[in-house]
């Protein structure tokens, strides 16, 4: 496995651990479908579509980090900002069985672990994280993408520390797992840096166009134009 990618692949965790974090992902994905089933309507239905389709292509393109390693977009806060976290543990959700199922970008015997990480770990942080700096920050737009971006900062190494975890409990390979926590932490660390700035920009101009379709401006905090 590339340490700079989340996207396990098949045999990387053994079997039981791999079965165990599938059935806790299918536990969430039902929660988030019966969430995103009172959320959506037919104008924020689209953009959930739309952010899924985003995520996807920008997950394919890499940027430099360092050593020569490279990392991508995750897309947890951000598709949490824009669509709230039950519509984006179900656009991760989708976006990372497609990967796997057509592309092979991490295992179908890991997609449960992946899933957890991405869909579960990242978005949720990112949510709660949201809303606390929205109470700390002025009740702006540009508020909200600031509060996506830090968002997007914590959330990658912490998706990154739930894989460790995976690792330390049923990990098959012959690197011992303090060693491999210390290198996923601080290459996304790095990471998140690069995601934070890719979500910032990305928020700020959704925002400042359809401000209205935008969960993290108008989702139960009371702000002002």
């Amino acid at each position: 496995m590339n340490l700079a990618k989340l996207h396990i692949p098949d045999g990387f965790i053994n079997i039981p651990v791999s079965a165990l974090f599938g059935v806790l992902s299918i536990g969430f994905v039902l929660i988030a479908l019966r969430g995103a089933a009172k959320t959506l309507d037919d104008r924020t239905t689209p953009l959930a579509g739309l952010t899924a389709v985003f995520i996807f292509a920008a997950q394919m393109m890499n940027f430099p980090v360092a050593a020569g390693t490279s990392g991508h977009l995750v897309g947890a806060a951000l598709a949490t900002a824009l669509v709230g976290p039950y519509s984006a543990t179900l656009a991760l959700t989708v976006v990372l069985g497609v990967q796997a199922l057509l592309f092979a970008d991490g295992g179908l015997t890991a997609l449960g672990l992946n899933i957890f990480n991405l869909s579960v770990i990242a978005v949720w942080v990112s949510h709660f994280a949201i809303l606390v700096i929205r109470k700390i920050l002025p009740k702006n737009k540009t508020s909200v993408a600031i509060a996506a971006a830090l968002a997007a900062f914590l959330s990658v190494p912490l998706a990154a520390t739930g894989f460790s975890l995976q690792y330390a409990l049923g990990g098959t390979g012959t690197i011992d797992a303090a060693t491999v926590a210390t290198a996923m932490l601080g290459t996304h660390i790095l990471i998140g840096i690069g995601e934070a700035l890719i979500t910032f920009f990305t928020v700020a101009s959704v925002i400042q166009t359809r401000s209205d379709l935008v969960y993290g401006w108008k989702e139960k905090l009371e702000v002002r134009s």
